[in-house]
């Protein structure tokens, strides 16, 4: 277990022998092709003219290309469930570490294992995250597709600020200025469109939701700015080329607002990527120890 430094996290009274013993396995999940088509155009694919190319995501083709964060969206954020004492409506993805095997198909059926593997404590025992691990698999002949960590925390107050600790990320990013940039302007509707990739908590869309968790207005979906950073990262360095990324990991550090430009700093030595998010508007760093593996 993983004790957290800061005595003001959420204190969320959860049996912990409870949560480690969580498990779900042979999952079945399933997605179409549409829902790669609704993924891209959540993420922003397509709403520039001039990116042509962009189109090979967010165009019902022959050769549709899938982004490779499209899974951190296939896995349902039911689990755990409320039979291990914890709430998932009120808890919150922070971090991801993605692990791709293979890139990933335009449409499958998937067979999923997941874990709770670690538990951050507050000073006072109670629960402030956790981290679940998730292995997908495809449900024809068993080839692995993908493994995904993720961090849930507590409670969304903390999570769109700085107040957990870093559990699965902890890169730092080199120390001179970076190679490369790319600005990404988000919709006033993003989080509305993003939202039917199937993240439908309501501080993403409800203005009252959003005001009672602290927020002047409805927030962009973590997992929405993270594949916006690999939308960066496909434009600026990979020339479009989805199968290069074979991994993706980032920690969310401070809340998008849609309507929002993203900048996406990027450093490459030779296969990885070291990248951070920010919304320089109002001098907010949003995504941190960011980094992308490729292929090579």
């Amino acid at each position: 277990m993983t004790a957290a430094a800061d005595s003001t996290a959420p204190r969320v009274p959860i049996d912990q022998k409870a949560l480690l013993s969580a498990a779900s396995d042979d999952e079945g999940v399933s997605y179409s092709g549409d829902d790669a088509l609704l993924y891209a155009l959540g993420v922003g694919f397509g709403d520039d003219p001039d990116q042509s190319r962009e189109l090979a995501y967010a165009y019902r083709q022959p050769l549709l290309r899938t982004v490779p964060t499209l899974a951190t969206m296939l896995l349902k954020s039911d689990f755990p469930t409320a039979e291990h004492g914890w709430d998932s409506g009120k808890a919150i993805q922070t971090e991801h570490r993605l692990e791709l095997f293979r890139p990933l198909p335009v449409s499958a059926n998937l067979l999923a294992n997941r874990r709770v593997v670690d538990v951050m404590e507050n000073r006072d025992g109670t629960v402030a995250a956790i981290v679940v691990q998730s292995e997908a698999r495809m449900a024809s002949d068993d080839t692995a597709l993908f493994a995904l960590s993720s961090t849930l925390a507590a409670g969304s107050e903390k999570a769109h600020g700085n107040g957990l600790p870093a559990a699965l990320v902890r890169n730092t990013r080199p120390k001179r200025d970076p190679d490369l940039s790319c600005d990404i302007r988000t919709r006033p509707d993003h989080s509305l469109l993003f939202s039917l990739s199937g993240d439908h908590d309501p501080v993403y869309t409800d203005p009252a939701a959003a005001r009672a968790a602290g927020f002047g207005s409805p927030l962009l979906h973590g997992r929405c700015v993270l594949g916006i950073a690999c939308r960066a990262i496909l434009r600026t360095i990979c020339d479009y080329d989805y199968t290069l990324i074979r991994g993706i990991e980032s920690r969310l550090s401070g809340p998008v607002f849609p309507g929002d430009t993203v900048t996406t700093d990027m450093w490459q030595d030779r296969n990885i990527v070291s990248f951070r998010c920010s919304v320089r508007a109002r001098r907010a760093v949003v995504l941190d120890g960011g980094r992308c593996m490729l292929s090579g």
